[in-house]
């Protein structure tokens, strides 16, 4: 697999920012797991990291709207401006996944359609991370593939690169870093294709 296409993936979302926020659109596909993570997050707090939260919209919005206050990370400076002006009262920070400044810990942890953008190498110790930043009882909701591999797709006419471990190993990884799986849908067709919400246990 093309390092280049790697190493490029928040140049890509950073140099078509606009593009990508038309292509995104605000139909939110992803109504049913937002809602399920939210009932599945503890009750006594809500607040939120969301991790590739490109302009906030519509996801962050929609957790904002339902009382939660976001955190948000994103790679791409254009998209972080976006959401910082859309949502000013809620913490909105560049940088890069694998490399996140100190956070504090959170009640839930998304990373929509962001996390199957590192390479499977990057992904393994993501989950750590991910345990790190979890307060008792957090919900961790996100997407990834189903078989272990690297592929390509295109966006603005550029190569746009994905990786996935297995469904096996995720959940051997969740249970590892002490997260039990509490809905797990592959290729879920309400809402594009999308799988995954985790929750952790014993942290």
């Amino acid at each position: 697999m093309s390092s280049t296409a790697t190493d490029t993936v928040i140049d890509l979302y950073q140099e078509h920012a606009a593009s990508w926020v038309e292509s995104r659109g605000s139909d939110l596909v992803e109504r049913s797991w937002l809602d399920a993570f939210l009932c599945a997050m503890p009750q006594d707090g809500r607040e939120v990291l969301d991790i590739g939260c490109g302009t906030g919209r519509p996801i962050a919005g929609y957790l904002i709207a339902k009382g939660c206050h976001i955190c948000g990370v994103d790679g791409a400076p254009a998209l972080i401006d976006m959401a910082r002006e859309s949502f000013p009262d809620h913490l909105w920070i560049t940088a890069d996944m694998r490399d996140l400044p100190l956070l504090g810990r959170f009640h839930g942890l998304v990373a929509w359609h962001s996390f199957f953008h590192l390479t499977p190498q990057d992904q393994r110790p993501m989950f750590a991370t991910f345990s790190r930043l979890s307060l008792p009882g957090a919900t961790l909701l996100f997407t990834s593939g189903t078989t272990h591999g690297e592929a390509i797709g295109t966006f603005e006419g550029q190569p746009l690169y994905h990786g996935s471990l297995d469904s096996a190993e995720y959940c051997d990884l969740l249970r590892a870093n002490g997260f039990e799986v509490v809905r797990h849908i592959e290729n879920d067709p309400t809402c594009g294709g999308s799988k995954a919400c985790r929750r952790p246990t014993g942290i």
